[in-house]
């Protein structure tokens, strides 16, 4: 007799159980597609960042050396940690059999933001007969945060009657927000002959905006794409396969 009560009451024209359900399942559907988009859009930036990549790539025509053997790998500003495992990162990248590279703090110590004596490094150009200075600088270096906020499902004003408890199952369920923090950097290197007296430029090369949370992720893809480019401007010699 109960079940066949249910089922008079399921089937009833005025029972409101499964619209409730449908109204219920709609208005969390849009709720959840909110807070989707709104995380969404807060990744944006480290989404649009992504790895680092060459925006600019040019080699001066007037430049009529060939491949560089002795290359002096100097990072200008950042922390000095940073700039130590930039420059031995890349003169691991760019050091060939018929060719080397040296960081130069290996000559030069320097802690944060100090600056570097000109005379000092003439030189140490002409006593380590370096032909090349890879010179390397961050041109932005910026932190973004987003406030990320948590679902929020509230039933009412359904829960205030036993066939929108029925359909809703559940007062409240809460994921709480919280902060993300994207940080992001630019990056140019210049290739310099010191051939001449005040150098030459050779070529020069600026990244894209990249996304830099993981300092030695971001220093590995910079140095594989500078050294590539290297090697396909004839700046340094292919590395053998």
């Amino acid at each position: 007799m109960l079940v066949r009560t249910y089922l008079r009451i399921r089937h009833r024209p005025d029972c409101k159980a499964p619209s409730i359900r449908r109204s219920f399942a709609i208005e969390t559907s849009l709720r959840k597609t909110s807070v989707f988009l709104f995380a969404a859009f807060a990744s944006l930036t480290l989404i649009a960042a992504g790895s680092p990549k060459l925006e600019l790539s040019w080699k001066n025509p007037s430049y009529t050396g060939g491949t560089f053997k002795n290359i002096l790998v100097l990072a200008l500003n950042g922390k000095a940690a940073n700039r130590a495992d930039f420059e031995d990162a890349l003169v691991a990248a760019i050091s060939r059999p018929g060719g080397q590279a040296e960081p130069s703090y290996e000559f030069m110590p320097r802690p944060d933001v100090t600056p570097i004596d000109m005379n000092d490094l003439r030189e140490l150009v002409r006593e380590q007969k370096f032909d090349a200075i890879v010179v390397a600088r961050l041109t932005k270096r910026e932190s973004n945060t987003t406030y990320v906020p948590g679902q929020v499902y509230t039933p009412l004003p359904y829960y205030g009657t036993f066939y929108g408890y029925y359909g809703a199952l559940y007062p409240t369920i809460y994921s709480p927000g919280y902060m993300k923090t994207v940080k992001v950097a630019q990056v140019e290197v210049n290739f310099y002959s010191t051939a001449k007296p005040d150098g030459e430029l050779a070529w020069t090369g600026t990244t894209n905006t990249f996304d830099a949370a993981s300092a030695m992720k971001a220093i590995k893809g910079l140095v594989k794409i500078v050294a590539k480019e290297a090697e396909d401007q004839n700046l340094i010699e292919r590395e053998s396969r």
